[in-house]
C-alpha cells in the first residue's frame, strides 16, 4: 500500500459513441471515436510520488486496460435452448410495404 496524501482529486471521463447504418437493412454499426480522461490532483507530496499513484491507478483499471489493450471476446448464442449461429445465417430481405 502506498501511503500518499492527496488533498483533492477530480476525475472526468468523456466517452464518444457513434452509430451508423440501418437496423432494418442490418447495416447498423456502433463505433467509438475515442475516450478522454482528465485528472486534476492537489497534494503537497512530491510529483514523482503522485506519478506512481497515477500509474498504479491506470494500470490497475480493468476498463481502461481493456480499451487500451483489446482482448478476445467469446460469444455464444442460443435460440430456444439450442445453440445457433446468427452471424453465419443469411440476412433477411427487407419487405416492401405499400
Amino acid at each position: 500500500m502506498m501511503k500518499t496524501k492527496i488533498d483533492k482529486a477530480r476525475v472526468s471521463v468523456k466517452a464518444k459513441f457513434k452509430s451508423e447504418g440501418s437496423v432494418l437493412a442490418e447495416t447498423v454499426r456502433a463505433t467509438s471515436p475515442g475516450f478522454e480522461t482528465r485528472l486534476e490532483i492537489e497534494s503537497g507530496e512530491p510529483a514523482d510520488k503522485i506519478a506512481a499513484v497515477v500509474r498504479n491507478a491506470e494500470n490497475g483499471c480493468y476498463v481502461l486496460q481493456t480499451i487500451l489493450q483489446p482482448v478476445p471476446v467469446e460469444r455464444q448464442f442460443k435460440l430456444n435452448g439450442e445453440p445457433f449461429d446468427p452471424l453465419g445465417m443469411k440476412k433477411r430481405k427487407e419487405k416492401n410495404h405499400g
